[in-house]
């Protein structure tokens, strides 16, 4: 299976999608662990990235692409894979659907984490790290509701099944609401 958990900041796309890849026994790909580990390997795409980090500036869509399109490439991913948070915009999620085709594969299902603003920050205020902050965590929850509708429209009119799941509750009961809902 083939899978995109999505999902604002503090939703818990990571806990779920590592429940969920590890059910499905498939390998969990966020776009963070994917760059770091181009880095430490050296491969063309990572140090292409490197380029751009080191600069201080954003690393491209092209380059991001080419880092998942490594990732997906792998034998491990052959039987599947859980994209976690990306793509984020409609721009990545073409050229991931470009991707794709061009390894003969194509999304399963998106995944749609619902959390409501103020979980996100009581959740994210308690975790300490410096983008935390409330102003920055409002601003990140403004970023991310002007690019989720446009997204989830994108795969709805590419006939992507999407299923939407409320991310607040018990951990457990969550995981087995995506799965209930994914028929598995």
């Amino acid at each position: 299976m083939r899978l995109l958990i999505m999902g604002p900041p503090g939703a818990g796309k990571g806990t779920q999608g590592e429940l969920l890849a590890r059910r499905l026994g498939i390998p969990r790909h966020s776009t963070g662990d994917i760059l770091r580990q181009a880095l430490r390997d050296g491969t063309p795409m990572g140090l292409e990235a490197k380029r751009y980090m080191h600069a201080g500036e954003l690393v491209p869509d092209d380059v991001i692409l080419g880092i998942v399109g490594e990732a997906l490439a792998h034998e491990e991913s052959e039987p599947g894979f859980l994209l976690d948070g990306f793509p984020r915009t409609v721009a990545q999620a073409e050229g991931l659907r470009k991707l794709l085709l061009d390894q003969g594969q194509k999304l399963d299902a998106i995944v749609d984490l619902s959390v409501p603003d103020d979980e996100i920050m009581k959740r994210l205020s308690t975790r300490g790290r410096k983008d935390d902050l409330l102003e920055t965590i409002q601003r990140r929850l403004e970023v991310y509701g002007k690019k989720k509708k446009p997204l989830l429209d994108f795969y709805a009119a590419r006939g992507v099944r999407i299923v939407s799941v409320e991310g607040v509750g018990d951990i457990d009961d969550i995981q087995a609401d995506i799965l209930e809902r994914l028929s598995l």
